[in-house]
């Protein structure tokens, strides 16, 4: 008996294999998997159990893509983290398992907080936990790293460090401001502008620094602003060298001011800069006029308010965040699997008989894929069905499960997909996994064919709490939202269900930005006003068309 190969075995996202075969006498039937073992999402593969002790995490800069490989590991296999302020929320989502403890501290805060911090991992790590100390951009750079290694060394706790990118570097390439070149600078500073409280600073430091180096870089010096530049002044710098501070560098929220070094201090105060932020003062910051890059996107700083329920949000928070805008993840439903488990029980006893079984979500994938893991069963049961996906997500969503789908629609709406059906093949019986609440115009369109279709509803959407509803209409009230980035009818349906009566007059205050045609239309049917309609039919796709339309 030959032996072909039908699922996709080229993707990075297996931790294993899965071995298909043909039987002669079957032509254009689906080939049976040999051995099908569950595949992994992306980024899940088998998590080391380590030992346990504390791990000194640099959490990077700011932008969550900036951690390094290894302190993902770290987080992954975390027990407990301790988290700075400075560490970006979307970091947690890698250590789901752990427990969060916030640890962060400001400027003129007890140094007993401190203490409070080493015998707190001490004591976990003494007790048998793993533990992360995440902190922002590198722990040992101007951070207390060093003090905290210290006390982890006196008390025979076993550690690691992980390095991160520090803030000045990160911030200022974000900026466009490289802090050496061969023609500008040959050498560079970093320098805290702040100190130990209690600590009587020196000008007369800052002085002797002014020509000793090419490029200054200061972190935590918002404080003393004038005083720095003033001291620097006085050491002998021209007056008309190039500076600039960079305010929360690498997020979305990255502000940049440029100035004369005699002015930098006027300038930052008139635009309302504080810390987090870094100076930077040297020939190299004439540079960032040509290679800024990062806050000259066509998103930059724009606040997209994501509906999504949560899990689907994350992938399309990440794409938001390449580029240079910030996701605002306000679910507006959740997904639930159906009501009705025992129709559901019923179709997957009868999967052998099935001709063809469709998806038009990839929430369709994963709730049918569950259900039948939960009777112990894999995708041998799909027997001779073909398989058919709606469009590219949905199909990646069937690879994630080890399918390879016969069909997928050229155009990602239903009609797309039922031209597709009724042009390859026959009619014959179809199973549609789909949610309770959706349009028939797929199972429809087949019937009129001749083919017997069963829909099983796989999962429903629900509305969210009074709490987000009303977050989601404070937010737009208090100008903090800047474009509303609709999927699916139905996060439309239920976002209008949560701003009530005032639903059309609070997204007029916004830019309304839509998946597809259908999504636009169930927006213009409630009387809203699109602004942008994706020509292709994805999150990327829409984030395209933002792009173009805020560029122009």
């Amino acid at each position: 008996m030959p032996h072909k190969w039908r699922r996709n075995l080229g993707s990075a996202q297996f931790c294993a294999i899965s071995l298909m075969f043909l039987a002669d006498d079957a032509p254009g039937r689906a080939p049976l998997p040999f051995l099908a073992l569950a595949p992994a999402q992306v980024g899940d593969y088998p998590k080391p159990m380590l030992p346990a002790k504390v791990w000194l995490v640099g959490a990077g800069p700011g932008d969550p893509g900036l951690i390094t490989v290894r302190g993902l590991e770290a987080l992954r296999s975390a027990e407990i983290v301790l988290t700075d302020a400075l560490a970006h929320p979307a970091l947690l989502e890698a250590c789901p398992q752990a427990e969060v403890r916030s640890v962060g501290k400001r400027y003129g805060e007890d140094s007993a907080v401190q203490d409070a911090i080493n015998r707190q991992m001490i004591e976990l790590a003494k007790a048998g936990r793993r533990v992360v100390r995440l902190k922002g951009g590198d722990p040992l750079l101007f951070a207390r790293g060093g003090e905290e290694a210290q006390a982890l060394v006196e008390a025979g706790v076993p550690f690691e460090i992980v390095p991160g990118i520090s803030s000045p570097v990160a911030a200022s390439a974000y900026a466009g401001i490289p802090l050496t070149h061969r023609d500008l600078s040959k050498s560079v500073t970093f320098i805290t502008g702040s100190d130990r409280a209690g600590k009587e600073w020196s000008p007369e430091a800052w002085r002797k620094l002014a020509t000793a180096t090419d490029t200054i870089c200061v972190l935590m010096g918002m404080r003393r602003l004038e005083e720095i530049t003033q001291a620097i002044l006085e050491g002998g710098r021209d007056p008309a060298t190039p500076a600039a501070i960079v305010q929360w560098g690498t997020r979305p929220e990255q502000q940049v001011v440029s100035a004369e070094l005699r002015t930098l201090a006027q300038v930052a105060r008139h635009a309302g800069l504080k810390n987090p932020a870094i100076i930077v003062i040297g020939e190299v910051v004439r540079l960032r006029e040509k290679l800024a890059w990062f806050d000259v996107k066509p998103l930059f700083h724009k606040r997209l308010f994501l509906p999504r329920p949560e899990a689907q949000a994350r992938a399309s928070a990440q794409a938001i965040r390449e580029r240079g805008a910030e996701p605002l993840v306000m679910p507006m439903i959740r997904i639930a699997p159906t009501n009705d488990p025992a129709r559901v029980e019923r179709a997957l006893d009868e999967l052998g008989g099935y001709d063809w079984l469709l998806f038009t979500s990839a929430n369709g994938v994963e709730h049918f894929f569950r259900a039948l893991s939960k009777r112990g069963r894999d995708a041998r049961a799909l027997g001779r069905a073909r398989v058919g996906a709606i469009g590219p997500k949905t199909a990646a969503a069937l690879n994630q499960v080890g399918i390879l789908p016969d069909l997928v629609a050229k155009e990602f709406v239903a009609e797309a997909l039922s031209a597709a059906l009724l042009a390859c093949s026959a009619p014959g019986r179809v199973l549609l996994a789909r949610a309770l609440v959706a349009r028939d115009t797929l199972p429809e369109a087949l019937a009129r064919a001749g083919f017997a279709v069963d829909v099983v509803p796989v999962y429903e959407t629900h509305q969210v709490g009074a709490d987000a509803r009303e977050r989601l209409k404070r937010s737009i009230l208090d100008g903090a939202v800047d474009v509303a980035l609709f999927t699916s009818s139905s996060t439309v349906t239920e976002t209008l269900s949560a701003l009530g009566a005032e639903a059309v007059e609070l997204l007029s205050r916004l830019t309304v930005s839509s998946i597809g045609p259908i999504t636009s239309q169930t927006l213009r049917d409630a009387g809203v006003r699109v602004d942008v309609t994706a020509d292709v039919y994805t999150v990327e796709g829409l984030l395209d068309a933002l792009e173009r339309h805020f560029a122009r």
